[in-house]
């Protein structure tokens, strides 16, 4: 028998795919979330109010959750019984415990190449805004001192400075671009980087971090946080330095012992600082770096332009729609 009415229907073929749940902890752009919204498979709830009691609360029943600047202990992560995947937004990922991740089978993704570009932009404005004394200048203006004093403010030249990039990850290496666009001469210390790759880019390869700060007139970190790096960068490596020196910090509070770069400022053993990133965040207001002139700050926002808020929301959920397709990238994977 032949219904008519049916003729051209199709009928759905095997059991109904799995709906599933995810966090957004801390909104993000919608360009991200557009992708969950025209995906039938997802469902998401965006959890502002990071606090650790309302976390263990809400995370009971996610699949998967996109992770801001919120910290996610395993206090926390035993609460989530049903995750398999956090998807960073960003490419740091100290604010989660690595170890019950990988204890528990726990997927960690991050967004590897969305803020690249932006960070490279904020080291090289943090650079020009030193050396050119922009925070003086306008100051004097703004003042009515407007060439009074504006002679005695000591500024420098990008070309033909040395540089030395201190990690050479995919903000590295277009920092590099844009420093050999001034002109400048380009070390890189990175253990993990061959010096041929290093080359490719047009940089010279260092093998040792302490002998390469000596010659260096710029110093641009780019490294994780962990026990090898805390303090790496403290008043015994700081007094090597040259006086012009100006180091630049978009990475990771810590790596900087703030205590002896606060003193070697004030002792004019270097020239200037710039830091987007702190031991502790947002810094108390007794830090003494927040009240030194000779220090350009910023809180944590190097990636923090339009286009890149964009790209980073994107690759964040797409990180999470390819992890439950089985279409995962291995660049986007932390290996735990």
């Amino acid at each position: 028998m032949v219904f008519n009415h049916l003729i051209g229907v199709r009928f759905p073929v095997g059991p109904p795919k799995k709906m599933f749940k995810i966090a957004i902890i801390e909104k993000i752009e919608d360009s991200g979330l557009k992708l969950l919204d025209k995906n039938p498979n997802f469902e998401y709830e965006i959890i502002n109010n990071t606090t650790k009691n309302n976390l263990k609360e809400k995370l009971l029943n996610f699949d998967g959750l996109t992770l801001r600047v919120a910290k996610l202990d395993s206090d926390i992560l035993q609460t989530c019984k049903k995750l398999k995947v956090i998807s960073r937004h960003g490419v740091g990922y100290d604010n989660v415990d690595v170890n019950y991740l990988k204890k528990n089978n726990i997927t960690l993704m991050i967004t590897a190449t969305g803020n690249a570009v932006t960070v490279a932009e904020h080291a090289i404005y943090m650079m020009i805004s030193l050396s050119k004394g922009i925070v003086s200048y306008d100051t004097a203006v703004r003042s009515g001192d407007f060439k009074k004093n504006v002679s005695q403010i000591e500024t420098y030249e990008l070309f033909n400075k040395k540089i030395l990039i201190a990690g050479f990850g995919r903000i590295g290496r277009n920092l590099i671009k844009r420093c050999l666009g001034f002109e400048m001469k380009v070390d890189v210390y990175d253990p993990f980087v061959s010096g041929q790759i290093i080359k490719s880019f047009g940089g010279n390869k260092v093998e040792n971090l302490n002998s390469a700060v000596t010659n260096a007139d710029y110093i641009s970190i780019h490294m994780p946080l962990n026990e090898k790096t805390k303090n790496l960068i403290n008043m015994k490596v700081l007094k090597t330095m040259k006086k012009n020196t100006i180091i630049i910090n978009t990475a990771r509070g810590g790596v900087i012992n703030e205590k002896d770069l606060d003193q070697a400022l004030n002792e004019k053993i270097i020239f200037g600082a710039g830091l987007d990133v702190f031991e502790k965040e947002p810094p108390d207001t007794d830090n003494p770096l927040l009240k030194n002139n000779r220090v350009l700050l910023s809180p944590h926002s190097s990636s923090f332009t339009k286009e890149c808020k964009s790209r980073m929301s994107i690759e964040t959920v797409q990180n999470i729609i390819d992890f439950f397709e089985n279409k995962t990238k291995d660049s986007m994977i932390v290996k735990l």
